[in-house]
């Protein structure tokens, strides 16, 4: 691995972190995560390989990225407080963030240093995976979909959450909450 993608993997896992101090859910809750990963998909993700079983491999980690998003979400604490919903990543959340992070950035130090590599071109051989591009296309798309998906379940829990506490102001709460996310 690249200095390069230790610093942005290692940013990524402190994300989360930072969020495991309560905090005001705003814009940069969702901009920052975003920007990262679109940062990331800019530098690795090349054209989408279609052939053989690449689209099922790309399909199936993105769904574990998605599995892993949404119940990181999920696992989110929001609350309001006064005009304001505050958000805290609770330790499972926390924990599904580091595995997702920890089994790509594992996976590729296996391969590049650990002689995964010869594993990995027999399982694509026998899986029909037609190259290295279809494992890169994969993993950042199963970083992207955990980013998106967990951040998409907070922004929906945030609107049902400012709803129940103030039902009568959730028109207003939810245009404040557009205006800073």
């Amino acid at each position: 691995m690249t200095t390069t993608e230790w610093i942005t993997d290692i940013i990524l896992v402190l994300v989360v972190f930072r969020q495991l101090r309560e905090g005001r859910l705003d814009l940069k809750t969702f901009l920052i995560p975003l920007g990262i990963v679109a940062f990331v998909a800019y530098s690795y993700l090349g054209a989408i390989p279609m052939a053989g079983n690449d689209l099922v491999l790309i399909g199936t980690l993105m769904a574990v990225g998605a599995v892993l998003g949404v119940a990181g979400g999920v696992y989110t604490r929001i609350r309001v407080a006064g005009e304001h919903l505050l958000i805290k990543a609770g330790v499972v959340s926390a924990l599904l963030w580091i595995v997702g992070m920890s089994a790509r950035m594992g996976f590729q130090v296996w391969v590049q240093n650990g002689g995964g590599a010869a594993d990995v071109a027999r399982f694509s051989a026998t899986n029909h995976i037609t190259s290295s591009q279809a494992w890169v296309a994969a993993f950042v798309l199963m970083a992207l979909t955990e980013v998106v998906t967990r951040l998409a379940t907070i922004f929906v829990r945030s609107r049902m959450v400012a709803h129940q506490q103030h039902p009568a102001t959730a028109t207003r709460s939810a245009s404040a909450l557009d205006r800073t996310a």
